[in-house]
């Protein structure tokens, strides 16, 4: 039996008011113009530019998730006291307590559901996690969930002076992550099951609060995510896949593909890899029989946020890397 076109108008009517997010602790300096250095924590002997979201590392060729955000309070020790705070109303959605397992330490991940979309919201390389937190356990916006600290399992770890709270906001990949990863790294490990980063596409924290603190209640988090810059566009000959209900809204509407039949989705992903634009298309929209088709690419987004690596140019001709491959596997098996 063919299966429903799924179309974001569908969830309007549906769609949760919108929700601001908040900091994540009372360090507020991201709002006032000329004071990053006092909000963010940049790598060692790095600027504050290298603890923002995006290709801000290695010459632009490593990604960083998230934020990285600089504590104001500290212990008789140095040691950073500050509360870590839920960004938004929530659940509990995991959490480790054993930092020797993943470099952010001591993290947390709560979901959240603004728009008719699921966000999960990540605070890494914390002191300690709230005892009575439990899994699926309802959190309040503001409320506190953690201690800031400096735990990760990295060599260098991370000194007193650059004591942070790492703050991501994600969309899943896929709720059936761990299978894909068995079956596409077999014998490798995989400690934190569906939680394991590879399976969370980061958005920029940063662009989000400051666009939601000058539009206020007019903010739209949808509107956000559907305005992202494109870095390439692709065809999956998948006619369902998790993505498309999870983040229903981000589906495009096309009445040719109503019509005929779904044969397979265009997307328009951006440079961190997330699909922020789904388009159904009917057979006689689509050539050749690949399984995965790179449709177009923006070239001056590639040069300037080249770090996920997913598409090269070879020759004249553009196409997907491995990494761009390996993302398209996950994102519809």
């Amino acid at each position: 039996m063919a299966r429903p076109i799924i179309c974001g108008l569908c969830f309007v009517a549906l769609a949760a008011q919108a929700q601001p997010f908040r900091l994540p602790t009372a360090n507020h300096a991201l709002f006032e113009k000329g004071d990053e250095e006092k909000f963010f924590v940049g790598t060692a002997n790095k600027p504050w530019t290298t603890g923002t979201f995006g290709c801000v590392r290695s010459g632009g060729w490593q990604m960083h998730e998230g934020l990285d955000i600089r504590c104001l309070q500290r212990d008789g020790h140095g040691e950073p006291t500050d509360q870590v705070l839920a960004t938004a109303d929530g659940t509990v959605a995991y959490f480790s307590t054993r930092p020797s397992l993943s470099n952010y330490g001591n993290y947390l991940i709560l979901q959240h559901q603004v728009e008719g979309l699921e966000i999960y919201s990540l605070y890494a390389h914390l002191r300690e996690i709230r005892q009575d937190l439990k899994v699926g356990q309802p959190v309040k916006a503001g409320e506190t969930v953690a201690v800031m600290g400096r735990t990760a399992n990295t060599r260098e770890g991370i000194s007193k002076d650059r004591a942070h709270v790492h703050f991501e906001l994600n969309l899943l990949a896929n709720d059936r992550f761990a299978s894909w990863y068995k079956k596409t790294l077999p014998g490798q490990r995989n400690d934190h099951g569906e939680w394991n980063g590879q399976n969370l596409l980061g958005i920029d924290p940063r662009a989000i609060l400051l666009a939601e603190h000058d539009a206020g209640a007019k903010f739209s988090l949808l509107s956000f995510l559907r305005g992202q810059t494109e870095l390439c566009r692709v065809l999956v000959r998948k006619t369902y896949f998790p993505w498309l209900k999870r983040y229903a809204p981000l589906v495009r509407p096309n009445p040719r593909a109503e019509k005929e039949g779904v044969a397979g989705y265009e997307i328009a992903l951006n440079f961190n890899g997330v699909p922020f634009e789904l388009i159904p298309r009917a057979a006689s929209e689509t050539k050749g029989k690949g399984k995965f088709q790179l449709l177009s690419v923006n070239e001056a987004e590639y040069h300037k946020n080249p770090a996920r690596r997913l598409v090269a140019k070879r020759g004249a001709r553009w196409e997907l890397t491995s990494h761009g491959l390996n993302l398209l596997d996950l994102l519809t098996y």
